[in-house]
Order: structure tokens, then sequence, then C-alpha cells
């Protein structure tokens, strides 16, 4: 059969049946592929299938999806393509809401319509159901396989497997829990069938203290991969001897390790039952503090500072030993070099450790607290101006004589009054208030107004 198909009256249409056979819009079918050709009979529904794709990551498969199939208005692929009289294909919904709104005109060319009434695109539509369908059989297919290899590999782990064998040791565990890491980590639904194959008890029993450092960073990957984990499980985790391998892994494993370990502990902190002494270690605050310094590491720089802030959150007596250990002046340092997204709860511990007189001394003390506090007004989002706010009145306040001067320096003075006048909350404005009445009084308007650098608007 010709891919294209001879018209009456001279034209030609696109055979779809040819046109999926030959690969034109997407490769040649698989075998297996029965349903492929028939878009109208998918035994689920389009928009069920493409939301299954996307949400495993696998929309087009190996292919990108057709130009044709998506949407000028959404940029989206098309559930029900509609044809406007410009020869336009859109997505029903999208353009009847276009035309809803009194435009009459074309969306992508802007030429004026001369009828609006879209004409279903039967075949368009057949060919993505096709197209969609032929990807979803694939999807499903490779999906079995590798569910159906996690579970062998978890059997495999716990001695299950048939026929009866001893449970995997030594460099063979290891093997397999490195391939389960991969699974998981490559396809999210796998996370599921690892854990209907008792793989959750199985990578809780692993942990302990006689645990090797390469099957615990295995373990541990897996489990924080989104394997479900239950009550019970995060119980187990709790376990004192668990907990101690996990800071060891902290200290002493590869990054990528240590970001794990440092999510798991966040998985455990949410618990009910969650113990908040737990992390109430030197060795497990030092070797957060150690990730979070590490700026070749920007994944481990936001897990390391989330801990922490949790713990600074569900632990106060936490707080000063996170003082102790020289956190303040470290994460005073950061704060210029620290992603944006990293800033604000770098400033939330900050906040948090200045509740407590070691914290607050330990800002006074730090000879950038007032410079960096300062650069960050108005230049990120308001909490953070108000955290930035909240560090410059503690410091000003303990030592105004000293601090207060060194601030409008730094260009504190200008920097308030323009939180004062811009469209922040009233509190924050009133905190600028006060801190900057503070300032005042601790130099001559002379002395402010040339810190201010308003000579020239006062002239």
């Amino acid at each position: 059969m010709p891919q294209y198909q001879e018209l009456p009256c001279g034209g030609q249409v696109l055979d779809i049946d040819t046109a999926l056979k030959d690969g034109i819009l997407g490769g040649a079918p698989e075998l297996g592929d029965a349903a492929a050709g028939d878009g109208g009979k998918q035994p689920v529904e389009l928009r069920k299938m493409m939301d299954e794709l996307d949400a495993a990551g696998d929309g087009g498969g190996d292919e990108a999806v057709p130009a044709v199939f998506i949407c000028p208005i959404s940029l989206e692929p098309m559930v029900d393509p509609v044809t406007l009289c410009t020869g336009q294909t859109y997505e029903s919904a999208n353009i009847s809401r276009w035309l809803a709104l009194g435009h009459r005109t074309c969306p992508t060319t802007m030429q004026e319509l001369w009828d609006v009434t879209p004409i279903p695109n039967t075949t368009l539509r057949q060919l993505i159901a096709a197209w969609f369908s032929r990807r979803y059989i694939r999807f499903k297919k490779r999906s079995a396989d590798f569910h159906g290899r996690a579970a062998e590999l978890v059997h495999a782990l716990r001695g299950t497997a048939v026929p009866k064998r001893q449970p995997l040791k030594g460099q063979a565990r290891v093997a397999a829990l490195r391939e389960l890491r991969s699974l998981a980590a490559a396809h999210q639904s796998v996370t599921k069938a690892i854990a209907e194959a008792g793989g959750v008890g199985l990578l809780t029993s692993l942990l302990g203290p006689f645990t090797s450092h390469a099957v615990g960073s295995e373990a541990v990957a897996i489990l924080v991969s989104g394997v479900p984990l239950d009550a019970d499980a995060k119980a187990a985790l709790m376990q004192p001897a668990k907990v101690s391998l996990l800071v060891d892994m902290l200290n002493e494993g590869a990054v990528d390790t240590k970001i794990n370990c440092v999510r798991l502990i966040r998985i455990l902190m949410e618990e009910k039952g969650f113990r908040p002494d737990t992390v109430a270690s030197l060795s497990l605050l030092v070797g957060v503090m150690r990730l979070v310094r590490d700026k070749r590491h920007p994944d481990g720089v936001a897990a390391g500072l989330e801990l922490l802030s949790s713990i600074c959150a569900v632990h106060k007596p936490a707080r000063s030993l996170i003082v102790s250990i020289g956190a303040v002046p470290q994460l005073v340092e950061l704060l210029p070099e620290l992603p944006t997204e990293c800033v604000e709860p770098a400033l939330d511990i900050l906040d948090a450790l200045a509740a407590v007189p070691e914290g607050r001394i330990a800002l006074k003390d730090c000879p950038r607290t007032i410079t960096n506090a300062v650069r960050l007004l108005m230049r990120v989002s308001e909490t953070c101006t108000r955290r930035a706010l909240s560090m410059l009145w503690v410091v000003c306040r303990m030592a105004p004589e000293e601090c207060a001067p060194a601030a409008l320096d730094a260009g504190l003075g200008a920097k308030l009054l323009l939180v004062i006048q811009s469209g922040c909350g009233p509190e924050l404005k009133q905190q600028a208030s006060e801190l900057l009445k503070l300032c005042t009084m601790n130099c001559t308007s002379t002395v402010f107004i040339s810190k201010c650098k308003l000579t020239k608007t006062i002239q």
C-alpha cells in the first residue's frame, strides 16, 4: 500500500496504517504491538496513558513526541485535536477557551477567522492514539521486566528465591544491592515492587554495627529512593546501632552516601515517635557541617542545611551544641556564596541559634556578620530580609556603640530606608524603623546623612 492515497480531485492524504508501519511518525511497531494501529480501541484512555508515561518520565520513550502532535497553545500533546479554517490544529479545550475570550483570530497565524467552528481532526487523533499506545505498551513491558528483576534481587538477598538458596553475601550482596539501587533510581515504580517483595524489612535488617559501608551505602540509597517506609520500618531504623552506622557513613562515606544519610535522618525526624535526642550528637552535627561547607556539591549543601534547620526546630537543646562546633561563623562566611535556594534555610538556622546566648555572642564576634547581613537586605526574599534584619538587630543591641557605626559603614542606613519605602509587610517596616532609630542614636546627624549617602538628595 502506498504511503499516500490519491484523491479524485488530484490531492493526496497520508495513509494512517502505512505511516505507522513505516515509522514516519515515530518508528516501526515492535512485535506484540498489535493494538498500536488502532487508536480508537485502546484499553486505557489516551489521557491516562499520557499522564502515566509522563509521571514515569517516559513520555516519548527513546523518541521525541512528533511536533505535529503538540498543541501550539499549551505546548502539550493533544488528546482531542481540532482544526480551524486556517488549517492550524489545536487541542479542543485550548482553542475553545481562546474563542470564548472573544478572539476571532487564529492564535498561530493571527489570521482573521471567517469560520469559528473547529473541525475534529479524526486522522490526527488516531495517529496520536496509535503512537502513544505503542509507547505505553513498550513502557508496560519494560516495567514488568524491571519489577520482576527487582523482586528476584530482593528474594536472592533474603534467601527466599526459588529454588531455595542461601542469602547472598560478600561482593555478591553488594552487587545485588547496587543493581537494585540502579533500578529504583531509574524507574520510580520499582520502589513499590521492592516493598511488596519484603525489601524494606531486608534493607532495614542490613543496617547494624557490623555492616560494611559498602553494603550500608547501597541500602541507604535504596531506602531514600522513594521506597514506602511505614511506622514499624522507621522505628527499626531509629535503633541506636542503626543511627550510629548512619553517623559513621555521614562522616566517612562518599559524598552521595553522606547526602543519602542526611536525607534518611530527615525522613526519620518526620515520624511521630522520633526521639529528638537522637540527633543531639556532636559527631552527627560535625558531619553535617562538613557536608554544608563542601561547596563543590550543591545538593549536599542543601540537604545539610535542611537537616540542621529541622534539628534546630525540633530539638532546642541541640542549638548550643551546633554553636559549640563553630557553626555560626561558618554559616555567616558561606552566606554570600550560597545558591539562592539555600540562603533562606541558612538564615533560619542562624536565627534559631541567635535564640541562645552562645549564638548571639558568636554572631557579634564574627567579623563578617554585619557585612553579609546588610548585603542580603532586599536581595533574595522578604523572609530573608526579615532574618537578616533580626541578625543585625541582635548584634547592634549587644554592642550599639561598636556595631551601629560599623553597620552604617556597610550601607545599612540606605538599605533600611529602602525597606521602609518598599512594599514589604508592616511588621518588617517596623523592624527596619526600630533598627534605624538605634543606629541614629549612636551617631551624629551629619555622620548619618553621609553614611546613608543622602547629601545630594537633601541639597
